[in-house]
C-alpha cells in the first residue's frame, strides 16, 4: 500500500494537471515515475502533466512540471497559470505573486476567472526556416519561449494532420537530442490566430499549450500577419491572450520584451490519491 496524497486538478483552456502542495516533501523523490502513474487516464486521475508546489528562497514558491511521459519540462505556460491560481487558493501567495522555474522567474496576477503571467523575454528566435519532412520541405520557424516550439503557418487548420506531421518535426534531427513542439497556425482576423499544438512528453495534440501560443503569436506578429495584442482561439475552444512590445534587435537581445499570457485556469476537482 502506497502513501495517500491530497491533489487539485486544475483545467487551464483544456489543458489539464495535477496539483500538489510538496513544501514539506510529502512525495517520493522520483517525480518521473510519479508524474506517468498519476497522469494515466485509464489507472490514475489522469492529466497533461503533474506540477509541484515547492519551497523556494528566491519567490512566493517554486513550479517544478513533470508531462505526462514522465519528462522533465522547464516551463509549461498554461501550468504556470495553473499553479498560480493553486498557490492563491491554499494560501501560499497573494493575488499578486513571483515564482520560480527552471527557466526563469515568473510574475503572475490573479483576474478573476483569468490568470495573467508576465514570461520572461524568448529566446533563438529563428524566422522562415526550411525543413524536409517526409519528402518535402517545409517552412516554418522556430523560438524558445521557455520550452523549444515550431510553428507552422496553414491554410485550412482543421485539415492539419497534427498528430502525424506534428509526430515528424517533433523527432525531426533538426532539433534532436531535446526534440520541439510544434504548433499550427491559421490567422482569423488582423488580431486573431487559430492554433492546434502538438506537445512534447504528452507525444499528441492537447487542447492547448500556454507556451505554444505564446510563440506562435510572437512569430505571427514579428512576420507581419497579426498586430499586438494577439487572441488566440485553441482546440478546446478557449482563448488565450498574448501580448508584448516589439523590440528593434540592434538594441535589444529579444526580438519582443514585456511579454504576458492571460486566460482562464480553474479547479475542477479535488481528492486524495495513492502514489
Amino acid at each position: 500500500m502506497g502513501k495517500t496524497i491530497r491533489f487539485h486538478k486544475l483545467s487551464a483552456a483544456g489543458n489539464d494537471f495535477i496539483l500538489i502542495d510538496n513544501r514539506k516533501k510529502i512525495l517520493p523523490r522520483n517525480l518521473s515515475a510519479v508524474a506517468k502513474k498519476l497522469c494515466h487516464r485509464m489507472f490514475s486521475v489522469g492529466a497533461d502533466g503533474i506540477i509541484t508546489l515547492e519551497n523556494s528562497r528566491k519567490a512566493d514558491f517554486k513550479m517544478v512540471y513533470y508531462n505526462s511521459d514522465g519528462s522533465f519540462a522547464a516551463m509549461c505556460g498554461n501550468g504556470g497559470r495553473s499553479v498560480a491560481r493553486f498557490a492563491h487558493l491554499i494560501g501560499a501567495a497573494d493575488r499578486k505573486m513571483k515564482f520560480e522555474t527552471a527557466a526563469g522567474f515568473v510574475h503572475a496576477e490573479i483576474l478573476g476567472k483569468n490568470i495573467r503571467l508576465q514570461l520572461y523575454e524568448p529566446k533563438d528566435t529563428r524566422l522562415d526556416l526550411s525543413l524536409r519532412v517526409n519528402g518535402r520541405d517545409l517552412g516554418l520557424s522556430f523560438i524558445d519561449t521557455g520550452v523549444p516550439h515550431v510553428v507552422v503557418i496553414v491554410n485550412d487548420i482543421k485539415r492539419v494532420d497534427v498528430a502525424g506531421l506534428g509526430r515528424m518535426i517533433r523527432f525531426h534531427k533538426e532539433f534532436a537530442p531535446a526534440g520541439t513542439n510544434v504548433n499550427f497556425i491559421q490567422k482569423k482576423n488582423n488580431n486573431t490566430l487559430f492554433v492546434r499544438t502538438y506537445e512534447r512528453g504528452v507525444e499528441g495534440e492537447t487542447l492547448a499549450c500556454g507556451t505554444g501560443v505564446t510563440a506562435s503569436a510572437v512569430i505571427a506578429a514579428l512576420k507581419g500577419i497579426v498586430s499586438v495584442p494577439v487572441n488566440c482561439i485553441t482546440s478546446g475552444g478557449e482563448t488565450l491572450r498574448v501580448s508584448f512590445t516589439k523590440n528593434d534587435l540592434e538594441d535589444f537581445i529579444s526580438p519582443v520584451s514585456n511579454l504576458y499570457l492571460e486566460g482562464p485556469a480553474e479547479v475542477t476537482f479535488k481528492g486524495e490519491v495513492i502514489v
